[in-house]
C-alpha cells in the first residue's frame, strides 16, 4: 500500500507528481525547489538562500508524514552549475549535523522555474 503525503505548509508541485509518498516504511519526498509556500513563486537570492527554502520545504513535508529531517536516509542533490557545490554544501550542513544521510550530489543542465538546486529525499517513518 501506498499514501500519499499532501500539506499546504510545502511548496505545491509544479506538475502531476505528490509532495511525497509513504510505502513500506519508508516516505519518499519528491525534488523540492525553492519556492516559497506562501507565494509559489521561486525565492529570490543565491544558492544559499535556495538551498535553504528547498530544504524548509522538505521539512514540512516530513512533518507531514510523521516523520523529521533526522530520519533521512537518503538525499539526491541537483545543481544547476557545480561551481555552487562548496556554498550549497555550508547550508545543507546546517541541516544535517549529525549522522547525516546518503547523498548523491549532480549537476544538470537545467532545473524548473530556471532555479538553482533541486533537493529529494527519502526517509524512515
Amino acid at each position: 500500500m501506498k499514501e500519499i503525503i499532501a500539506t499546504t505548509e510545502g511548496a505545491p508541485p509544479v506538475g502531476p507528481y505528490s509532495q511525497a509518498i509513504r510505502a513500506n516504511g519508508f516516505i519518499v519526498v519528491s525534488g523540492q525547489i525553492p519556492i516559497d509556500p506562501r507565494t509559489h513563486e521561486l525565492v529570490d537570492g543565491d544558492i544559499e538562500a535556495q538551498c535553504d527554502r528547498a530544504l524548509r520545504n522538505i521539512i514540512v513535508i516530513l512533518e507531514a508524514a510523521g516523520s523529521s529531517i533526522d530520519k533521512v536516509i537518503r538525499c539526491v542533490v541537483y545543481l544547476q552549475s557545480m561551481s555552487d557545490f562548496a556554498r550549497m554544501n555550508e547550508v545543507y550542513a546546517t541541516f544535517f549535523k549529525n549522522d547525516p544521510p546518503a547523498r548523491t550530489t549532480v549537476a544538470v543542465a537545467a532545473l524548473p522555474r530556471d532555479c538553482l538546486i533541486e533537493i529529494e529525499v527519502t526517509a524512515i517513518e
